[in-house]
């Protein structure tokens, strides 16, 4: 079988559907920003919310993962990565989250130690659809079940942490970052 590989960059692409939420948290920052500290802490806050966010595209952009004989090495876009060979590979599936009426659906991996790992740039979303999702979903099914024997497949029970997704937790962080920086320009 062929080494499978899948890239953040193949998956987000910038829009102005995504640039415009960004837009408007400057916006407001510019606004109550200069009303309340000042010119100088005004930019400092501008261009922190700037690169916080061109940091997280950044590493969007630049994250991997990589199924192949050796196992599945993931790279959430710093360093090489790291690989986890098919024996601590305990079982693999999709992961649905659910808001505002629409899915996102990513691919992961459960680990000999309870651990899951997403595998970054095999996701799809009404934002940023992936047509064969389901297809290269099956083929590391493939890789899965071609490496391990059918008793190293074990499937891990429900957990609540199985609600908590990346984004979850980045929608939560922002909205405390947001709420935070209002309440300091507002008092």
């Amino acid at each position: 079988m062929n080494e499978l590989i899948f890239r953040g960059k193949d998956l987000f692409r910038p829009s102005w559907s995504n640039l415009l939420p960004l837009l408007l948290v400057i916006a407001v920052q510019l606004v109550l920003g200069t009303r309340r500290l000042g010119t100088l802490s005004t930019v400092w806050l501008v261009l922190g919310t700037v690169a916080a966010a061109g940091l997280a595209f950044t590493l969007s952009w630049r994250s991997w993962s990589r199924v192949g004989a050796d196992g599945v090495t993931v790279c959430w876009g710093v360093g090489a990565g790291r690989t986890y060979p098919w024996h601590e590979v305990r079982w693999v599936d999709v992961r649905e989250t659910k808001a505002n009426g629409t899915a996102s659906y990513a691919a992961r991996v459960f680990l000999t130690d309870g651990r899951r790992r997403s595998l970054p740039g095999l996701a799809t979303s009404p934002i940023y659809p992936a047509a064969d999702f389901d297809v290269n979903v099956q083929r590391v099914v493939n890789w899965w079940e071609y490496s391990t024997h059918p008793t190293q497949r074990v499937k891990p029970p429900k957990q609540f942490r199985d609600r908590l997704t990346p984004m979850v937790i980045g929608v939560l962080a922002t909205v405390v970052i947001c709420a935070v920086g209002f309440v300091v320009i507002v008092l």
